[in-house]
């Protein structure tokens, strides 16, 4: 599942690749913001095309696919012979994991954007109007018997994994777009209203709550789109107030938070050690931080956006960023050990990005309105083959998606 366990620690037990030269490429029909989950020898990822897909891991071939009716911006969850998945359309769906066919459907009450005044500092100020940075669904997340999965319905969602029956479901006052993680008999997730909840994962009783920053002109600096990670009786969460933070799991007590300098952080951070790892975006860093008191061990600079969250795979940490590239660190020599560019930045690339590797704001961000943002990301900056999937690393391969349309293996 996302995160590679319910705790989304980030941590897969697999060799890493020696390189990133490219195995195979499957072309869906539509952008990709999903990230894949690789089991029973598939890969399995939501598109923007409105399907969700299992390609066959060591040839790249279309196994089965299947028609969710909506985007499916999310990653799916295999466990037990199924296949969890959200779609924009408002359900989660439960498919067989060897056929794609559906085995049942659960209906929430809707989905939507996060949506604010004025958003992004766009015109009419007055305005409300959806959120064009809120890109991801709700990936779920299965314990036991159990799939808990949020949605833009305000709700946080506990379902039989059998037969899609609600155990329970809670409400917050915003639109829930992370990945639920699961730790110590608890949930953990973030809500848009900018609380960070605890549930109890039997009853989805509240255990506590914890408020993040405001920012009540722009709409800017408020909420939490991604996802936790519970590690040692620590749950660790970045937020769009330009922090990231660690909580007592059990209290919810403040033990760190360490400012990003005015940079969202959308990514699940990773735990690995005594390591917390992240990526920003407007800081352009992938940063290590100490587990225990948030200090920063050290940083290494990339060019544009991350909100792709770093998979850590035998001493090595790999994510994708909006210019299209695919890294590879090594954490140990603390550097970049590899790169891969999906084809669209080569194509792309000089016209959007200036020589050191940064985002032309004079021709990128042209207009005020909400509609030019929304034309100027999709049209500008995805057609470079933007990587906002989280990549996945299994039997030295890495797999991600790109808004280019197109699912990668890279690596022997």
């Amino acid at each position: 599942m996302f995160g590679g366990d319910p705790a989304h620690t980030g941590v897969r037990r697999s060799a890493a690749p020696t390189d990133l030269s490219l195995k195979w490429s499957f072309h869906t029909g539509g952008p990709i913001v999903s990230s894949p989950v690789v089991a029973n020898g598939l890969v399995y990822i939501g598109s923007s095309d409105n399907f969700i897909y299992a390609i066959d891991a060591r040839t790249g071939l279309l196994r089965w696919k299947f028609n969710a009716h909506g985007d499916v911006n999310s990653s799916p969850a295999a466990s037990e012979g199924v296949v969890f998945a959200v779609s924009l359309d408002g359900n989660l769906y439960a498919l067989d994991a060897a056929t794609g066919s559906q085995k049942w459907s659960f209906a929430t009450q809707g989905e939507r954007r996060h949506t604010g005044p004025g958003m992004d500092y766009a015109i009419p100020a007055t305005e409300v109007m959806p959120d064009p940075w809120d890109l991801f669904l709700s990936s779920p997340a299965v314990v036991g018997d159990t799939v808990y999965f949020g949605s833009g319905d305000t709700n946080l969602y506990a379902v039989n994994t059998a037969n899609g029956s609600l155990r329970w479901r809670y409400k917050t006052d915003g639109v829930i777009h992370g990945s639920p993680a699961i730790g110590g008999g608890m949930v953990y997730i973030g809500s848009f209203d900018t609380f960070f909840y605890a549930l109890d994962a039997a009853s989805g009783a509240l255990v506590w709550k914890f408020k993040t920053g405001d920012d009540p002109k722009a709409h800017l600096m408020t909420g939490i789109p991604g996802s936790a990670s519970f590690a040692n009786g620590t749950v660790y969460f970045g937020c769009r107030d330009a922090n990231v933070y660690a909580l007592d799991g059990k209290t919810g007590g403040l033990r760190w938070k360490y400012p990003t300098g005015g940079s969202w952080v959308i990514s699940t951070p990773s735990v690995v050690g005594d390591n917390v790892i992240i990526t920003t975006s407007d800081s352009l860093k992938f940063q290590v931080l100490n587990a225990r008191t948030g200090s920063e061990v050290y940083s290494l600079p990339y060019g544009t956006f991350a909100f792709s969250s770093p998979t850590i795979a035998d001493g090595h940490a790999f994510f994708g960023t909006f210019d299209g590239k695919l890294h590879m660190v090594d954490l140990a020599a603390r550097r970049y050990s590899g790169e891969f560019a999906v084809p669209s930045y080569s194509i792309n690339g000089p016209r959007y990005l200036s020589s050191d590797g940064k985002i032309k704001e004079d021709v990128v961000w042209t207009g005020d309105t909400l509609d030019d943002t929304i034309v100027n990301l999709r049209s500008k900056v995805f057609s470079m083959g933007s990587i906002l999937s989280t990549p996945e690393v299994l039997g030295g391969a890495v797999y991600f998606g790109s808004t280019d349309g197109t699912v990668y293996a890279l690596g022997q």
